[in-house]
């Protein structure tokens, strides 16, 4: 699906939301903070996924230089939700990702989200190359997507 401002996907990663009580307002749907908190499952899902291994945070990993989300539809308690991850863009130092919370329940996006990471080593504190082994699984894993690498 398409929303105003983000790109149409094929979307081969998806991560099952749990809603919690406290995620929702006194409207009776989620609050739009915890949409930015299920975007993150969904990056850490889809990371561990593609990747098959845990980021070390001190050697490298991914920081988030921004984000923009795109609030579409309401997401209630009892909705079954999912988010969708895409990295559509590896730059030398740099990934894109574009996501979506996708009901289930309505078969609507509720939201949709663009962010860029940087590779950042903690221990040099300083930007880094996107590793290659990070490149070539998630070249295979976007199979669909022309990189400009």
């Amino acid at each position: 699906m398409e929303s105003k401002g983000h790109i149409a996907q094929s979307y081969f990663h998806s991560t099952p939301i749990q809603i919690r009580f406290n995620d929702i307002d006194q409207l009776g749907h989620a609050t739009n903070s915890v949409y930015q908190q299920y975007f993150d499952l969904g990056k850490m899902a889809y990371f561990d996924h593609v990747l098959e291994e845990k980021m070390d945070w001190e050697e490298g990993g991914l920081v988030l230089a921004s984000i923009n989300i795109e609030y579409i539809n309401s997401i209630k308690l009892y909705d079954k939700v999912i988010v969708r991850s895409k990295i559509f863009h590896i730059g030398n130092k740099s990934l894109k990702m574009c996501q979506d919370l996708f009901d289930e329940t309505t078969q609507q996006v509720a939201a949709t989200s663009k962010s860029t990471m940087v590779a950042y080593s903690n221990k040099k504190r300083a930007t880094i190359k996107v590793p290659e082994r990070w490149r070539v699984k998630i070249l295979a894993f976007e199979h669909d997507t022309l990189f400009e690498v």
